[in-house]
């Protein structure tokens, strides 16, 4: 293995990582339903349609992570009303990402969060987008976090490449991205969603 990958924290180990020439670092590709905590000088990055993506550190610490998650729809629900309390998935999503990374030595109150996505990608459905940003701002107000920045909705689908070290993201809004792959793969996930929720045992990541 190239020495630039350091070993991952446990739990980790299926999380894919590439080394980006241009970039001269080791990059960790976090897919819908995953998150990836590190304390390594590294990169994450994900691409988000309707999903959201939670940016979480602890400046000063070198330690913070990101998470992919898109709510499950309700039958019935407005999706406009979208809650932490009836929004489990979001929640697992936050918490798992948040109690990892205090896990690893962060505190709390010292959390910094950026919040990414909810974009109007999947043409035939109600707005999910604006569902998932009403809960993750749901979230990050009820539990006390500092939201430092957010770049939310919108028609286009976004990338975003985050440093947990620094706490440093930055969005490409790929607006000449042809929607439809992203599109199908979202309506594939949410419908994967929908199935677990059906189900009994319930395992998201």
């Amino acid at each position: 293995m190239n020495s630039h990958f350091k070993p991952v924290l446990s739990g980790f180990e299926h999380v894919k990582r590439f080394w980006d020439s241009h970039r001269q670092k080791v990059v960790a590709k976090v897919l819908p339903g995953e998150f990836y905590v590190s304390k390594n000088d590294e990169l994450i990055t994900t691409v988000l349609g309707s999903c959201i993506a939670a940016c979480i550190y602890e400046q000063g610490l070198g330690i913070g992570g990101m998470n992919h998650f898109m709510l499950p729809m309700q039958k019935g629900v407005d999706p406009s009303n979208a809650h932490s309390l009836n929004c489990r998935y979001g929640n697992w999503a936050m918490e798992f990402l948040i109690n990892e990374i205090l896990k690893n030595g962060a505190s709390k109150r010292n959390l910094k969060v950026k919040l990414f996505g909810g974009g109007k990608i999947i043409r035939s459905m109600t707005d999910i987008g604006v569902g998932n940003i009403r809960f993750a701002n749901a979230y990050v107000l009820e539990e006390g976090l500092d939201l430092i920045s957010h770049d939310v909705g919108g028609p286009w689908p976004r990338k975003i490449i985050f440093n947990p070290q620094t706490g440093q993201a930055q969005v490409k809004k790929l607006r000449d991205l042809h929607t439809d792959k992203l599109e199908k793969r979202e309506v594939k996930y949410l419908h994967e969603i929908e199935q677990q929720d059906a189900g009994t045992d319930i395992e998201l990541f």
